[in-house]
């Protein structure tokens, strides 16, 4: 076989292999983009390498230990222009790599995010609806729907759940789980998809349910052409930028996937959000929007990851980057949570100067769709301050916080977070003042732990919650309707007045030991605070009933003493006890 013929043969083994890589890993491309430069690179490398060998060398077998190896002699001369072409594209990497460093452009890199907006917090967020609060995390979530998979137990071992991802669905916050096949052979058995996915409610342990009514057959690490990214990329994304894969549901409950189309803004550094790809999960068609076309559906635009970068670039650039005395460098605080607040989806996260762990220098708001950030400047303890301030007042228990949320009580900026078992269950809840975090209310329900919050404000001399939860109003009214229920070990009783019977009240068995005891039609007087909802929790309990002097508090028999006077004449028939009356006997019969 000639030299042409062997180099044809490498060509054609290489193109295959090049192909197939494509296919399997469906990389990106584009050489604006590392990775794709990469790609290319290699490629030129080799094609013309193979060209260098078969046109101006020889390849002499060499004989070294008895073994025999092969060594390619240039006997025609180095091709320096081939080699030159070939280096050119590898110089260009490095150099493009290295101007994309911070070295070369810092006020880049502190300018990406843009200018925060300052707001005053107490009112720009919204305040708290004790019953919308986002109680389940993640991984309770995941725990939750894995409960409500092992229901059907023939799906156990045809599906396993997918990520859950958080998100507002028709004015509800879930979290939604897809379900992926198991394997290689569930897949091939059931390839129009897996039965759908499980909604987890974020604000209720008890709302869980499995969704069945749409297939998801595209999925991340599916097999051929079943797997989302290489489907993405051969529809359209081979040569874009492609990152942060997320399941969301529209407004009928349709799945989709959502991924991040993204371009750099500085060589092959500080990548930014330009729009997404919606992937329906059932039939598979995509479909690209542009930042300002995305669908209200749509929640999340922005990779987290790529806001907490621009927030810390902000921070350790913000003199540039010869800033030996780490002058007014701050950095996000450990961990960042997502929020909704009127609506809209938000990444919040705490401010922290460089080398200060414990306390906070403001906050951070960034828009999950638009990228517009909100600071607000004030002092505070950080999230992980707060859950170690809030497992020290159970620390008995043993509880464990998770990680928490900001929220608006009456003007006063609050950390909230479940505190759970070792087993992963709620077990009560915490309220941690941002400002101050020894100021800590906990309990049992979100309304025994607000009611403790307000108490430890009062008592500390803050103001104590009352707008944000509404004024304190007292009613009484005859009970026609009460019941109870368990939420995570809890009793939580319901109750309905003849008085106002357009709300519903809410307690704690904790609340009043009258409460278990309390009947329909019992009349009792309650306290609570307007919150504006048809659902509201109690601040006290009054079983009137019960009460010392009321109905039914025992009563004395009346006196049947007979005056002190000289008794009337009673004839001796009337004087005489009566004698029991007894039946005649009957005559016997003839």
């Amino acid at each position: 076989m000639n030299k042409n013929k062997i180099r044809n043969l490498i060509y054609l083994v290489f193109t295959v292999l090049v192909v197939l890589n494509v296919l399997v890993n469906a990389p990106n491309l584009n050489p604006m983009y590392f990775e794709g430069a990469v790609f290319w690179c290699f490629l030129i490398t080799v094609y013309l390498g193979v060209y260098a060998v078969f046109r101006y060398g020889e390849i002499i077998p060499i004989s070294y230990g008895g073994i025999r190896r092969y060594s390619v002699e240039f006997t025609g001369g180095t091709p320096k222009k081939l080699f030159t072409v070939i280096a050119v594209p590898w110089v260009l990497l490095i150099l493009v790599s290295l101007l994309s460093s911070p070295i070369f452009g810092s006020k880049a890199y502190r300018d990406q995010l843009g200018d925060p907006e300052v707001r005053t917090f107490s009112s720009d967020i919204q305040v708290m609806d004790q019953n919308q609060l986002p109680i389940v995390d993640k991984a309770l979530a995941a725990n939750l729907a894995d409960k409500k998979l092992g229901e059907r137990p023939s799906l156990g071992s045809q599906v396993y759940l997918g990520e859950p991802t958080k998100q507002l669905v028709n004015g509800k916050l879930v979290w939604v789980a897809p379900l992926h096949h198991s394997g290689l052979f569930k897949w091939f058995t059931n390839m129009s998809g897996t039965p759908g996915y499980v909604v987890v409610s974020a604000t209720n342990t008890n709302d869980v349910e499995y969704v069945e009514d749409y297939k998801i057959k595209y999925q991340p690490n599916s097999y051929l052409l079943d797997d989302l990214q290489r489907h993405l990329r051969l529809n359209g994304a081979l040569f874009d930028g492609i990152t942060d894969y997320s399941f969301e549901l529209d407004e009928s409950g349709q799945p989709y996937w959502i991924a991040t189309s993204y371009k750099n803004t500085r060589g092959f550094a500080l990548p930014e959000a330009k729009g997404i790809y919606a992937v329906n999960a059932s039939t598979g068609d995509v479909q690209y929007y542009s930042i300002d076309e995305v669908p209200d559906w749509v929640d999340r635009v922005q990779p987290e990851d790529f806001i907490v970068n621009q927030i810390n670039n902000k921070g350790e650039y913000v003199h540039g980057i010869f800033n030996f005395s780490d002058k007014d460098k701050y950095r996000t605080s450990e961990g960042e949570a997502i929020i909704y607040n009127n609506g809209d989806c938000y990444l919040f996260t705490g401010l922290t100067s460089i080398g200060q762990d414990e306390s906070a220098i403001g906050f951070m708001m960034v828009d999950m769709v638009t990228k517009e950030p909100i600071l607000y400047q004030m002092n505070g303890a950080t999230e992980k301050s707060a859950q170690q301030s809030a497992q020290g007042k159970v620390q008995y228990q043993g509880y464990k916080a998770d990680f928490p949320i900001i929220l608006n009580v009456d003007g006063i900026p609050t950390y909230f977070m479940p505190l759970k078992d070792s087993a992963g269950l709620i077990k009560q809840y915490a309220f941690v003042s941002v400002t101050n975090y020894s100021s800590v209310g906990v309990g049992e329900t979100v309304q025994d732990a607000l009611r403790d919050y307000s108490n430890v404000l009062s008592q500390s001399g803050s103001s104590s919650i009352g707008s944000a939860t509404g004024e304190l109003v007292s009613a009484e009214g005859n009970v026609l309707r009460i019941s109870s229920h368990v939420e995570e070990g809890i009793t939580v009783y319901s109750i309905l007045l003849d008085s106002d019977q357009n709300r519903i009240f809410t307690a704690s068995a904790s609340l009043s030991a009258e409460l278990p005891i309390t009947a329909a039609g019992d009349r009792v007087r309650v306290e609570y605070r307007e919150n504006g909802s048809y659902v509201n929790g109690l601040e006290s309990f009054d079983n009137l009933a019960f009460t010392q002097g009321e109905a039914a508090a025992p009563t004395e028999p009346e006196s049947t003493e007979v005056p002190a006077e000289e008794p009337a004449e009673v004839p001796a028939e009337e004087t005489a006890p009566s004698e029991p009356e007894t039946p005649a006997a009957e005559e016997p019969a003839a």
